[in-house]
């Protein structure tokens, strides 16, 4: 993109919950990343739909006090993309990969896009070896492979994020073989996000760990990104370091939710339950970016935990979920009890 249609500002045209409309924009591209003007203050949103008078920005931030009237808009030509390297291990970062635990930012190893993209059927191996839970129900009778996606369906008020916790903190390969975690939290509750991290920095897990923190009062948008930016760190320790990754993410309703936001926003029409109809490609193409490569020592292996509405094992979360990945694991509320 030239510098002069990098530079060029295009003036707002209406909110729309966490979205802002944009006239004159039919040169952005999908994905792009845009700078917010407005009183002063500058915001950051991300092109999600473009057409003949007006283009669609996803705002990154709060939308709380943005007026379209004397907001401007300028193109960056960059996609959403993350600083990625292996000194992120022990730092807490935000949804968007920005430091959350006060000190500067990783020298970057690489910058990626944090879409990614679905890893090759050709190119995978089979998934074999185990990585060990210290859960006894999960090694033992539905025993987490390296590669594989293995979601854990919980019910609202039952132990799932103490599972979560526990999981991230126990878990292990055998032989000595380089392994880390990537936990992402999204949605979480601000009691419940400092649990997580003084649960792991008491038990000395943090040194092994990446944290990305997307917190209740955070911008539901910037949920959409939670997981892919983490998904793009995994991917690298996993295949440019040969580590042994797992992938904890939790609540995936919340960012089924917030997906649902931004569809209703955008004036789309509803699929099951008020969700979009692409629900499920939504959620393939963040499940099928584990597994292994061939020619590559390392792994990554995904752990989703979500929530079924009502109990509901058919409810269009779980359901989809289900068809995606390999086996479920659902809490049970009488066992619970």
């Amino acid at each position: 993109m030239s510098d002069l249609t990098t530079r060029r500002l295009h003036p707002a045209a209406a909110v729309r919950g966490p979205l802002l409309m944009v006239r004159g924009a039919r040169r952005a591209r999908l994905g792009e990343i845009v700078r917010i003007r407005s009183a002063g203050e500058e915001r950051r949103g991300q092109v999600i739909e473009v057409g003949e008078e007006l283009a669609a920005i996803q705002v990154l931030e709060e939308t709380r006090g943005l007026s379209p009237d004397r907001a401007e808009v300028e193109l960056t030509g960059e996609l959403a993309s993350l600083p990625v390297s292996r000194e992120m291990l022990g730092r807490t970062f935000d949804g968007t990969g920005k430091p959350r635990d006060g000190l500067p930012a990783p020298i970057p190893e690489a910058l990626l896009p944090v879409h990614g993209a679905a890893m090759n059927i050709v190119r995978r191996e089979k998934p074999s070896e185990f990585i060990e839970t210290g859960i006894s129900a999960i090694d033992g009778l539905n025993t987490l492979v390296r590669g594989q996606k293995l979601p854990i369906f919980s019910c609202a008020g039952l132990p799932a994020s103490r599972l979560a916790a526990q999981i991230v903190r126990q878990s292990r390969v055998r032989g000595g073989e380089p392994f880390a975690v990537v936990f992402a939290a999204v949605g979480a509750p601000f009691r419940e996000s400092q649990e997580y991290l003084e649960s792991f920095a008491e038990s000395g897990t943090l040194d092994r760990t990446v944290v990305f923190l997307n917190r209740a009062d955070d911008p539901p948008i910037e949920r959409l990104l939670t997981p892919r930016c983490a998904l793009t760190c995994a991917e690298h320790l996993a295949f440019w370091h040969g580590m042994h990754v797992l992938v904890v993410l939790t609540d995936m309703t919340a960012y089924c939710e917030a997906l649902r936001e931004v569809a209703l926003a955008r004036e789309e029409l509803p699929g099951r339950r008020g969700y979009p109809g692409y629900l499920y490609t939504d959620l393939a193409s963040l499940f099928e970016r584990a597994g292994r490569l061939a020619g590559r020592r390392g792994s990554v292996t995904q752990l989703p935990v979500l929530t079924m509405p009502d109990d509901d094992l058919t409810h269009p979360i779980p359901d989809l979920t289900g068809y995606i990945t390999e086996g479920q694991i659902v809490l049970s509320r009488d066992v619970d009890r």
